[in-house]
């Protein structure tokens, strides 16, 4: 079967931005701000997001484009030992991580709803959705069920026209709106009394102590997951590029545009948190459990409420279709399925893998621990070592040239890269693994 590609560079870009601002840029970007200290972390997440970010994702984007295979094939078909068993585990993995996913985003949007009904006059407590820290609410489960079973039939509206006339469509709505929607919250967050003291702390405010190897550790983690490098996500995307498409270019503006999205939603709550008094570092409850109060306590607040839980759950959704993307081309690619039925045995089969992760808080968090940052992590560092060191130099150059179609590959610029990504990136993937693993699965190191 053919390979569709995109339509445009405009189609390309929106589309990648969209994929890879999610969840990670607009909720969990300013939570880890907020948990390791603002300007420091912010400081070294832009320099990693520029020297580890962009040539991995310009790695994956090679696989996927010189393979034409998602991550079941691409890893075999570049010559990786054991790559199509590696291809099936991360695909495995994706699965069971669009359902916590799904569920998140679930929450998202019953907080929207939350903050419209209260723009109406009525409300509720959109924490009802949320699963209990432990043991088990039927309550919670029976909504969490409803709502994760809209989003993925919402993904299911998009996957099912494919790749220009879905996937990239929608993107390049969506995305720009996004931005829109942030830029206003900035600017109401700014003239919040008090607002300027949470833009200081967020860029200003940076000491030589707050620099250490967790911050490091944290910000390299951060740009891996926002970036939604992992072996999957973008090497499917990679494979819908043009052969004479400039993968520097696309690399850089997607990580301009994803990284800004992330500052652009620090700018959008930090100001208010700081004009209400409230904790910024406050962890993964800071959208869901701080901003809320930020909301109930600020003029007009249930209107930006609604703007931002919109926005969120706007910029989740192209993330979300980005993961069902992933598994539905893993079918495609490797049985006799069409995308239609693909589609619908890939919802069925992630709305039972979201089940586990909603029933309480001690299963949702080492399910995203294992599924989400373990495996991306990982598949990362797969992907890195794939280019390096599996393909061959010479398609590894070609693919990595300005302009493939007429640039020399042995151009300078080409092969200084070619053994970043040989060398570096793999070995800096390597070493926010082994932190992680350390720190927050085996516990031997002390965590922040």
């Amino acid at each position: 079967m053919a390979r569709e590609t995109f339509t445009s560079r405009l189609g390309f870009i929106a589309t990648m931005i969209g994929v890879a601002v999610g969840l990670g840029n607009v909720w969990r970007f300013p939570y880890m701000v907020g948990r390791f200290g603002g300007a420091a972390f912010v400081l070294v997440y832009l320099l990693l997001a520029l020297v580890i970010g962009v040539p991995a994702l310009m790695a994956e984007w090679s696989l996927g484009r010189h393979t034409r295979r998602g991550s079941v094939g691409a890893f075999e078909a570049a010559g990786f030992p054991g790559g199509r068993k590696l291809g099936w585990l991360f695909f495995l993995a994706v699965t069971a991580a669009t359902g916590y996913y799904s569920t998140a985003i679930g929450w998202v949007v019953y907080h929207a709803l939350a903050q419209s009904a209260a723009l109406l006059g009525s409300g509720f407590d959109p924490s009802a959705i949320l699963p209990p820290e432990e043991g088990f609410s039927s309550s919670a489960l029976a909504l969490q069920l409803t709502f994760t079973s809209l989003v993925i039939l919402g993904c299911l509206v998009v996957l099912l026209r494919g790749l220009r006339s879905g996937i990239e469509r929608v993107s390049t709505v969506i995305t720009p709106l996004l931005f829109l929607i942030l830029v206003v919250l900035v600017v109401r967050g700014l003239t919040l009394p008090g607002g300027a003291e949470g833009v200081s702390w967020f860029f200003l405010k940076f000491e030589p102590g707050d620099l250490n190897a967790a911050v490091v550790m944290a910000a390299l983690g951060q740009v891996v997951f926002s970036l939604a490098l992992g072996g999957t996500f973008m090497v499917v995307y990679g494979s819908y590029l043009e052969d004479g498409e400039s993968l520097r270019a696309g690399a850089v503006w997607t990580v301009l545009g994803d990284t800004g999205a992330g500052l652009l939603a620090g700018l959008a709550i930090f100001p208010a948190v700081f004009a209400l008094g409230l904790e910024p570092g406050s962890g993964p409850g800071l959208i869901f459990e701080t901003l809320p109060r930020v909301f109930e306590r600020m003029p007009a607040g249930h209107f930006f409420g609604l703007l931002f839980f919109t926005a969120l759950a706007g910029a989740a959704y192209l993330s979300a279709v980005a993961a069902f993307e992933v598994l539905v081309v893993g079918l495609m690619d490797n049985t006799n399925l069409e995308r239609r039925q693909a589609a619908w045995l890939v919802a069925g089969v992630v709305l039972l893998f979201a089940v586990p992760p909603m029933i309480n808080l001690r299963i949702f968090i080492p399910w995203d621990l294992t599924f989400g940052t373990g495996f991306q992590t990982f598949g990362a560092f797969v992907a890195a070592l794939t280019v390096g060191w599996a393909l061959s130099r010479g398609e590894a150059l070609r693919q990595l040239s300005e302009d493939p179609a007429t640039e020399a590959a042995t151009s300078t610029s080409t092969r200084l890269l070619y053994l970043w990504i040989r060398f570096v990136v793999p070995g800096a993937i390597l070493v926010v693994g082994t932190w992680w693993l350390l720190t927050e699965v085996l516990g031997i190191v002390g965590s922040v």
